[in-house]
């Protein structure tokens, strides 16, 4: 274990651009290194990357790995998990840090199996031991009820995937100096046992869920398809996403795209407005990374006060269109 060092960070590129959750990590990863006295190295693939290897020291990296191939263009599970292994295998870091994305839960597991160590999925916080050393990684358990830190004592790298918007993003210093270093090698087709058939981009209206500042989500509660007018107005005054419980898609109210909960999405927005929904564990573990929840249901003891910030006591029916209509009226003036 003593000859790992360092904290590596596997990042991501979005149509051609350092993507906001690489930053994110960019960020926690300087700090994580600084506590240690170690340097921060980010691995970059992709057919361009090269072309954002210096903007990625900009934001904190001391060394930038840079693997370029046509076959990293568009995420591959066997490509970028030989490639991240292959690296890890030269470089030996002691901590490697994932953003908590698609391709980053896909990635995080398949590359820990090639390498040992431990792996935090879904983390809150990442932070160092002052006394070990060790990297403590603090999740939710439990349907987000509980937190859990999780250490990993023995085998090396420390691995752990990180929830979007939980971190400030790093700050960019464009006098920071660095180094950009090619990967060599390159990746054998026939190696590849997935492929990639077709990729659907997602038909979104309005803001993006997952990067919306403001969520507006409704529950089994709102009752009808007709009432989710409602949920939608107040989103849309505000300028938010629009978010869903499960049984809420079920009964064909909302699309299954704009799910919230462990199996839906993740959000992390500065406000989550929870309408007429009873708080499930499995919802709460979508939405406990919102700065601020406001809860809005008739019932009193519905779990969803016990994680809410604010609480309205209410039938929605009557709080939203009050709602909506005063958020108008500032809005006009």
């Amino acid at each position: 274990m003593d000859s790992h060092k360092g904290v590596l960070v596997c990042g991501e590129i979005a149509e051609g651009k350092l993507a906001p959750i690489t930053i994110e990590l960019l960020g926690i990863g300087r700090k994580l290194a600084n506590e240690l006295g170690e340097n921060l190295s980010a691995l970059l693939m992709g057919e361009k990357a090269g072309g954002l290897g210096q903007e990625t020291i900009t934001y904190g990296a001391d060394k930038v790995y840079v693997a370029e191939d046509s076959l990293l263009d568009q995420y591959n599970s066997d490509a970028y998990t030989q490639v991240a292994a292959d690296l890890c295998r030269k470089v030996l870091p002691s901590i490697v840090l994932l953003g908590h994305t698609d391709a980053g839960c896909d990635l995080a597991p398949r590359l820990n199996g090639r390498l040992g160590g431990g792996l935090a999925m879904d983390c809150l916080e990442l932070t160092v031991d002052p006394a070990t050393k060790f990297l403590v990684s603090t999740r939710p358990v439990f349907g987000g009820n509980a937190h859990a830190k999780v250490v990993s004592k023995s085998g090396r790298p420390q691995m752990a995937t990180l929830r979007a918007k939980i971190v400030p993003p790093a700050e960019r210093n464009d006098s920071r100096q660095g180094q950009v270093i090619p990967v060599e090698g390159k990746i054998d087709p026939a190696a590849l046992k997935v492929k990639v058939v077709e990729r659907i981009k997602e038909e979104v209206e309005g803001v993006k869920l997952e990067d919306a500042e403001v969520v507006v989500s409704g529950g089994r509660g709102i009752g009808s398809a007709q009432n989710w007018g409602m949920v939608r107005e107040l989103a849309r005054v505000l300028g938010a996403a629009v978010g869903a419980t499960r049984p809420a898609c079920d009964e064909g109210w909302a699309p299954v795209t704009l799910q919230v909960g462990q199996s839906g999405k993740v959000v992390s927005p500065k406000l989550y407005i929870a309408v007429a929904l009873s708080g499930a564990m499995s919802h709460i573990a979508g939405c406990l990374g919102s700065k601020v929840i406001v809860a809005i249901n008739k019932d009193k003891d519905a779990n969803i006060f016990n994680v809410a910030h604010f609480g309205i006591v209410g039938d929605y029916k009557e709080v939203l269109p009050a709602l909506t209509a005063k958020l108008k009226e500032l809005k006009s003036v």
